[in-house]
């Protein structure tokens, strides 16, 4: 599509999530109309949107995506899957609510409102954050949009958000709660391999947990010096001996489920326990703590209270974090993303679909698999508009 007429466009496509009272989930494509800019506010044709793990949470729900189906046509097609019976209470908040899905993304803003700010975006490529982006079209406050350097592609950043800023703001929480090392889960990850170029950039000592051998050979080629595979059958003895060469005290957890936070916790005490200088029938005195930010397992977490009586484990969450260390702090963060937006906070993935091709069978079992090292990205104008 020209640039001319994008900007005479007034519907597009977009993505919908609807779970029904039935205990059904739909997947579907509906047009919309693309709202006129306030003065303050731009219009942006969507050309790249990341996949990320939250956003199948929010597009999948608790379905079980086994059981899919389409219909529809190629162009329109309609996705539908079954709610097992005992998670179906935990839907009960979006009941009927037809829900727009995607955090991030990148494009061309095509229109812009009176303000000279906003007129100043018009034909740039910009990130943008809000909701909704998997959209041929997003209106946005000027706020919500961070113009990329001169030809840089939307797919480069179309991911300038949640994960540079989430792995930024992991070794901030660890200042400000005053550890110095940290553990990271699910580490062949995009934003896993962003957080290994922070610490070795920093000098901060990072443990990085993968569940594939393969991953271990990658990881160290791209400059990790402690990575621990947990389906290998010497985890425990091996992620203690780097919890002892780090004196990781703070994990960040993106699996949500199983045994591998108590693991990072148990590891802690008996590297705490070893340099302790007398003993203590309570364990050591020094906080451990472990954020689950992820559900890549939804399974309970498991843990065996065997870690002393000084430890942690909660939810950490972006948003949260952003709002509580302030605008300022906000935007010195954002300002680094920008600066390394090819080098320490690149992205790669594995596929692309347009909108209507992430809702066949086949790309959904490529992407709800959520493997580390396997992103895929919509781009929505992708196929026409």
């Amino acid at each position: 599509m020209s640039f001319e007429s994008a900007r005479s466009a007034r519907t597009g496509l977009q993505l919908r999530s609807l779970v029904k009272a039935s205990g059904t989930l739909e997947l579907s494509l509906v047009s919309i109309a693309t709202p006129e800019p306030g003065p303050d506010e731009v219009v942006v044709r969507i050309e790249a949107a990341p996949l990320n793990p939250s956003d199948l949470a929010l597009l999948f729900g608790a379905a079980d995506m086994t059981t899919a189906k389409v219909s529809g046509t190629p162009a329109s097609p309609v996705v539908t899957a079954t709610i097992p019976d005992k998670l179906r209470t935990a839907m009960a908040g979006r009941i009927d609510q037809s829900m727009p899905v995607g955090n991030e993304g990148a494009g061309v803003v095509v229109r812009a409102g009176s303000s000279d700010a906003a007129q100043a975006l018009l034909g740039k490529t910009v990130a943008v954050l809000g909701g909704a982006m998997y959209s041929q079209y997003r209106c946005l406050k000027i706020g919500q949009c961070m113009v990329l350097p001169t030809g840089t592609k939307p797919a480069a950043g179309a991911s300038s958000f949640v994960n540079p800023l989430t792995a930024l703001g992991m070794v901030e929480t660890m200042r400000r709660e005053g550890h110095t090392a940290l553990v990271h889960t699910a580490a062949a990850s995009n934003l896993g391999r962003m957080l290994i170029k922070i610490c070795k950039g920093e000098r901060i000592g990072l443990v990085n947990i993968v569940r594939k051998e393969e991953h271990v050979s990658e990881l160290k080629a791209a400059g990790a010096v402690h990575v621990c595979n947990s389906t290998s059958s010497s985890f425990k003895d091996a992620l203690t001996e780097v919890l002892v060469a780090t004196g990781a005290t703070l994990a960040f957890d993106a699996t949500g489920g199983g045994k591998i936070a108590g693991q990072i916790l148990t590891g802690m005490e008996v590297m705490l326990t070893r340099t302790a200088k007398e003993y203590s029938r309570y364990g050591s005195t020094t906080h451990k703590q472990v954020y689950v930010y992820g559900n890549l397992d939804p399974s309970p977490t498991e843990f065996v209270r065997n870690f002393g009586m000084a430890w942690g484990m909660g939810g950490w969450l972006l948003t949260p974090f952003l709002q509580k260390i302030g605008p300022a702090a906000v935007q010195e963060l954002k300002d680094r993303v920008g600066r390394e937006l090819e080098t320490t906070f690149a992205s790669a993935y594995s596929g692309e679909v347009s909108l209507a091709e992430a809702l066949t069978l086949e790309a959904i079992a490529a992407y709800g698999k959520r493997a580390s090292g396997e992103k895929f990205l919509i781009v929505p104008s992708k196929g026409g508009a």
